[in-house]
C-alpha cells in the first residue's frame, strides 16, 4: 500500500498521507501553518460533531440531502463524538482568522469516513462530499462561531458551573461550622477589630455565588448560535427554516438549551457573547485568586507565621527540608487565576477585532476561553479536594492572637472616646503590657469597665 494518496481541491492535487481522514485543505493547511504546538480545543471537535450532524438531519428533513449522506454524516460524526477519530484533527489554533481550516478539517474527515463506511476508496468524494454534502447550508463564517459558543456551553454546564458551587458549598460548610470560633481580623495587613473565622469564610462563599449568578448569565448568552448566517449573514445558500431547524436538532443531540441568535450579523461581526464569558472568567478568576491567597496567607507557619489555619499535609513539600507543608494547591489556583486573567486581555482584543462582516480572531478567542474553562474547573475541582476539605482551623493559635490584639481597644472608644482609646493602645505597645494593663495604669476606666465593656465575641457585629 502507498504511503500516501492524490487528493485534490479547487487549487489542485495534494498529497496526503494514505492512512489519515483528513484530505487535501487539511494538508495544505499543515504545510502552511507550522506555527506551534497549540492544537485546536478538543471541545470544538465534539461541537463540530454535533453541529454537522444537526445539519445534515435539517437539510435531509427539507429534502436537501438525501437519506443515504444523511445516515452516513449521522454514523460518521457519532464516531467522532466517541473518540474513534480524535488523532484525525491535527490542526493547530494559528491558521486562518475564520477557521476555515478546521472547518475543512472536519468536513474531510467526515467526508473520507463516510467513503470507507460506502466501501468508496478514500478522497473519492462519494457518496458524500465534503463542500457539497457535509457543508451543506453552511459557512466557516457562521458554523465556526456557532461551534465556538457550543464547545464553551457545553463545559461551562458539565464543569465549571458545578465546580464553583461545589467549591462555595464547601466554603459555606466551613462558614458555618466555624461561625463561633471569634479571631483577630486585618485590614493593611495589620490588626484589626475581631470577626469570626465563619464570617470571614462566609465572604469567600458569597463571592462564588454572587460569580454563578454571573456565569449563568453568560452561558444563557452562548446558547444563542449564530448558525444559519452562512457567509454574511444573510443565510445565503439556506433553505427558510433551515436556522431554527438546525439549532434545534442540535439542542436536542446535545441536552442543551441552544436557540438560533437574534441578529447574526451582531453574532459573526463580533463575538461579544464570548467577549462577556471571557470578562466572566476573569472575574472569576480574581476573586479565586483572593480567597487562595487570603488562605495561604492564614496558614503560613506554621510556627512563624500567622498560623491560624492548619493545611492537609497532602505531599511532602521540599526536597531538601523534611517535614515541610507547603500550599501547593493555593499556588496552583493563583497560577491558573493569572493565566485566566492573560486570556480574557487576548480574548477581549480578539473580540474587538471584527471587520466589517467577520470577524478573524475566532481560533484565538476559543483557544483563550476553553483553556481559562478548563483550567480554572480543574483548579477548583482539586483546591477543594485537597485543601478546603481537610482545612482546620487552630482554635488555640486564633485565641492566642486574638487575646494579644491591640485593636480590641476600640470598643472602648464610644466609652471614652477616640484619643484615650487610642493613648491606651499606644502605651501598651510601647510598653509590652496587655491593653487591659495600660487601660488601667492611666486610669480612664475600671477594671470592671474593661471587662463588661471589652469582650470580643461581642464586637463582632453591632452592639445594642
Amino acid at each position: 500500500m502507498s504511503e500516501f494518496r492524490t487528493e485534490t481541491d479547487s487549487l489542485g492535487p495534494v498529497e496526503v498521507p494514505a492512512d489519515k481522514l483528513w484530505g487535501a485543505q487539511t494538508q495544505r493547511a499543515l504545510q502552511l501553518f507550522p506555527i506551534g504546538v497549540d492544537p485546536m480545543p478538543p471541545e470544538m471537535i465534539e461541537a463540530y460533531a454535533l453541529l454537522k450532524m444537526g445539519c445534515a438531519l435539517a437539510n435531509h428533513g427539507a429534502g436537501r440531502l438525501n437519506t443515504e449522506a444523511r445516515d452516513l454524516i449521522v454514523t460518521a460524526c457519532g464516531e467522532i463524538l466517541s473518540g474513534d477519530h480524535d488523532a484525525m484533527f491535527p490542526l493547530p489554533v494559528w491558521i486562518s482568522g475564520s477557521g476555515t481550516q478546521f472547518n475543512m478539517n472536519v468536513n474531510e474527515v467526515v467526508a473520507n469516513r463516510c467513503s470507507q463506511l460506502a466501501g468508496r476508496p478514500l478522497g473519492s468524494k462519494e457518496p458524500v462530499h465534503p463542500n457539497d454534502h457535509v457543508n451543506r447550508s453552511q459557512s466557516t463564517n457562521d458554523n465556526f462561531p456557532t461551534a465556538m459558543h457550543m464547545a464553551a456551553a457545553l463545559a461551562i454546564s458539565r464543569a465549571l458551573i458545578p465546580a464553583v458551587r461545589a467549591m462555595a458549598g464547601s466554603l459555606s460548610d466551613h462558614a458555618e461550622a466555624w461561625d463561633d470560633i471569634v479571631k483577630i481580623g486585618r485590614t493593611h495587613l495589620q490588626d484589626a477589630t475581631p470577626l469570626t473565622l465563619g464570617q470571614e469564610f462566609s465572604g469567600y462563599a458569597a463571592m462564588l455565588e454572587d460569580h454563578l449568578v454571573r456565569l449563568e448569565t453568560a452561558f444563557e448568552g452562548v446558547l444563542a448560535l449564530p448558525l444559519g448566517g452562512t457567509a454574511v449573514g444573510t443565510g445565503i445558500n439556506t433553505h427558510p427554516g433551515f436556522a431554527e431547524d438546525a439549532v434545534a436538532r442540535i439542542a436536542d443531540l446535545s441536552g442543551l438549551d441552544f436557540r438560533p441568535v437574534a441578529n447574526r450579523f451582531a453574532a459573526q461581526g463580533g463575538h461579544d457573547a464570548l467577549v462577556h464569558l471571557s470578562g466572566c472568567l476573569k472575574g472569576l478568576a480574581a476573586s479565586l485568586y483572593k480567597i487562595a491567597c487570603d488562605i495561604r496567607l492564614l496558614a503560613c507557619g506554621p510556627r512563624a507565621g500567622l498560623a491560624e489555619l492548619v493545611l492537609p499535609a497532602n505531599e511532602p513539600g521540599s526536597s531538601i527540608m523534611p517535614g515541610k507543608v507547603n500550599p501547593t494547591q493555593c499556588e496552583a489556583l493563583t497560577m491558573v487565576a493569572l493565566q485566566a486573567m492573560g486570556n480574557d486581555l487576548a480574548a477581549t482584543l480578539g473580540g474587538a477585532g471584527g471587520i466589517l462582516e467577520m470577524n478573524v480572531y475566532k481560533p484565538l478567542m476559543i483557544f483563550n476561553v476553553m483553556q481559562s474553562i478548563r483550567n480554572l474547573s480543574g483548579a477548583m475541582v482539586a483546591f477543594k479536594a485537597n485543601l478546603l476539605d481537610g482545612l482546620k482551623p487552630d482554635r488555640e493559635r486564633i485565641a492566642n492572637l486574638l487575646g494579644r490584639s491591640l485593636m480590641l481597644v476600640t470598643a472602648l472608644s464610644p466609652a471614652i472616646g477616640y484619643e484615650k482609646a487610642a493613648e491606651i493602645a499606644l502605651h501598651a505597645h510601647r510598653t509590652g503590657s496587655t491593653l487591659k494593663e495600660a487601660a488601667l495604669e492611666l486610669g480612664y476606666v475600671t477594671e470592671e469597665e474593661f471587662d463588661r465593656i471589652v469582650v470580643p465575641a461581642r464586637m463582632v457585629g453591632p452592639q445594642v
